[in-house]
């Protein structure tokens, strides 16, 4: 069982990074977009703090979605969501549950770890490798 289970983690890694890359392109969608609509996100303006940060998630995460140049922009989007928590959560408390910095954090870790397993089987990269 298991050894089908390992066979199998190179399309788990993919899945998990398309996964993590719609969540964050959804946030840069909300934000430059407008949609999904969310209220906090109404007024958004481009040279702002939270414009700035729209556009990155919109574009880093088209880009990681897909997995194109995937280890430069997970680290970039490792820095972005750090700086995120730091700049955000952190100043609101110590503990992530508490000064909700859980998902920020998340992603800074989730995104160091692409830097170093790469994108999986079903990416951009891999296609280019292949040819």
């Amino acid at each position: 069982m298991y050894e089908t289970l390992t066979a199998w983690a190179p399309r788990a890694l993919s899945v998990l990074r398309i996964y993590t890359g719609v969540l964050l392109l959804e946030h840069g969608t909300a934000k430059i977009l407008g949609f999904p609509a969310v209220s906090s996100f109404a007024n958004v303006q481009m040279n702002s703090l939270t414009g700035a940060s729209g556009l990155i998630e919109l574009i880093g995460g088209a880009i990681f979605t897909v997995g194109l140049f995937t280890r430069p922009v997970a680290f970039i989007l490792s820095g972005f969501a750090a700086v995120a928590y730091f700049l955000v959560s952190a100043p609101k408390g110590f503990y992530p549950i508490l000064n909700n910095g859980e998902l920020p954090s998340l992603f800074s870790f989730v995104f160091i770890y692409f830097v170093f397993s790469g994108p999986g089987p079903w990416s951009v990269d891999t296609a280019m490798e292949r040819k």
